[in-house]
């Protein structure tokens, strides 16, 4: 069978392909969102099979994490993975960069229990696979081809996916304060439209919402550099985008869903947030696993 990275061959609902990693290390430190804890990430090359795998090289015996559905606990404002007792939280932008690149396996160190926030957006760790180049693997990659529809909802709120020969996302967000109102975006996904049109769009927060934030220890490292923020008056600083908030929605979701693997389909949403994100995650990573 003759795979490559781009085209594959299909069966029983997986594309098959060659799997990739890094071609060589990178590094970046920076504060974490809520922790405010300075942390100095290196993401680095893994064997075929590993997936995405967090370490946190400031406990003991550097226990690993893996970056998969069924280690999600809580999604307040990030999500947050656990393996044995161990944490890592807020690796949706990291993880939406890996997703956005089709990378199948990379080590990501960590002194600290959360990724560096950078400027709010997954910019910085889109520039920095890319700069850590790619290589083929010989083993063989098993790409999730959704050949039917998965579906979450909750109170007016929904995630999908259906069927489709790509990648596409496709998200409403609605917010009932005038300056957001409804907001609309759709994509096709690859490398090059991702880092254009969904990158850099940061983190939004409701500036009279900041400070029950930090009281309840959320935010802790948030700054006008890495968040955006709005109150009745207007935004306190300049958008990316007009629409800034749905793209940073979808980049979002784009991040949760590689809990379940690289995926082939088109997601739709509306008002979704990491806990209907990360609850269609674990349903396709369940029907996955029976195939």
């Amino acid at each position: 069978m003759f795979c490559t990275i781009e085209r594959g061959i299909k069966s029983g609902g997986f594309i098959l392909q060659h799997q990739t990693t890094l071609a060589s290390d990178v590094r970046y430190t920076g504060v974490g969102l809520h922790s405010g804890q300075e942390v100095c990430m290196t993401l680095r090359p893994a064997p075929a099979d590993t997936g995405i795998v967090f370490i946190r090289t400031d406990l003991d015996g550097s226990p690993r994490i893996r970056a998969i559905s069924d280690n999600v606990t809580s999604t307040i404002r990030a999500t947050t993975i656990e393996e044995n007792g161990i944490k890592v939280f807020t690796i949706e932008h990291l993880l939406s960069a890996l997703h956005a690149l089709r990378i199948d396996n990379c080590f990501v160190e960590m002194n600290a229990e959360e990724p560096p926030v950078a400027d709010g957006s997954s910019l910085i760790f889109f520039d920095l696979l890319k700069k850590a180049g790619q290589q083929e693997l010989a083993a063989e990659r098993r790409e999730l081809v959704i050949d039917r529809v998965y579906r979450i909802d909750d109170a007016g709120r929904f995630v999908m996916i259906v069927p489709y020969d790509g990648f596409r996302v496709s998200f409403t967000s609605i917010n009932p304060h005038k300056l957001v109102g409804i907001q609309y975006e759709d994509f096709n996904i690859d490398a090059d439209t991702y880092r254009a049109e969904l990158a850099p769009a940061r983190t939004i927060a409701y500036e009279a919402e900041i400070e029950a934030l930090q009281k309840m220890g959320l935010g802790l490292g948030g700054t006008m550099e890495s968040v955006i923020v709005y109150n009745d008056e207007g935004w306190l600083n300049a958008l990316r985008y007009e629409d800034e908030l749905v793209r940073h929605k979808m980049l979002d979701v784009i991040g949760d869903l590689r809990l379940s693997g690289l995926i082939r389909g088109h997601v739709i949403a509306v008002k979704s947030g990491h806990a209907l994100n990360t609850q269609l995650a674990k349903q396709i990573t369940e029907a996955f696993r029976k195939k």
